[in-house]
């Protein structure tokens, strides 16, 4: 099934990634829980370290252009490292008023772990298999209603990246989170690769 509709990473959104993690608004990286707050047993493991370069570096990189057609995205992706998150934001094939955003956050040195430790005060938290690998539903905000679902991937034991639609107009606006699975899945079977 394709990805027909996506969306953009915007302030409230990664205002939402920045309550959920640990990144701050200064060019240091926020320090991560403590170890009192973040163990194993936290979140699930990663069952085999995906190359995380190209996500840390690049993440327009983790899509070719023949994969980004296939889910739907004109390619190549937006980067923006204007903050101290390195983002990438793809637009749909059909229309630009939907997006989809991919960040990586290396300044959570637990994975999703750390993401595990603040399912409290999340507004929805529901894990999920991205093919073999650990990833959960959550944000402190639900605006799944409005076409917007955030997505958090374990990469490593030590990375997690948010896959953030933003659903604006079409059939995906009330399935973001479908929208959100399928480009994760896609991009898992392109770092496998």
């Amino acid at each position: 099934m394709r990805i027909s509709r996506t969306v953009q990473l915007t302030g409230s959104a990664l205002g939402a990634l920045c309550l959920l993690t640990a990144c701050g608004g200064s060019s240091n990286p926020s320090p991560s829980p403590s170890p009192s707050s973040t163990s194993s047993a936290d979140g699930p493991k990663v069952p085999a370290p995906l190359p995380t370069q190209a996500l840390l570096t690049d993440p327009c990189s983790i899509l070719t252009s023949a994969e980004a057609t296939q889910v739907g995205l004109r390619s190549p992706g937006k980067k923006d490292d204007t903050s101290n998150l390195v983002s990438c934001t793809w637009k749909a094939t059909q229309t630009e008023q939907n997006q989809i955003a991919l960040t990586p956050l290396p300044q959570n040195t637990g994975g999703i772990s750390d993401i595990y430790t603040k399912k409290t005060g999340a507004a929805y938290f529901e894990p999920v298999d991205i093919n073999g690998y650990p990833a959960v539903y959550t944000d402190i905000q639900d605006a799944r209603a409005d076409g917007s679902c955030t997505l958090w991937v374990g990469i490593t034991d030590q990375l997690a990246v948010s896959v953030i639609p933003n659903i604006g107009v079409g059939a995906n606006k009330t399935d973001p989170c479908g929208v959100a699975k399928r480009f994760a899945t896609a991009m898992i079977t392109h770092l496998k690769s």
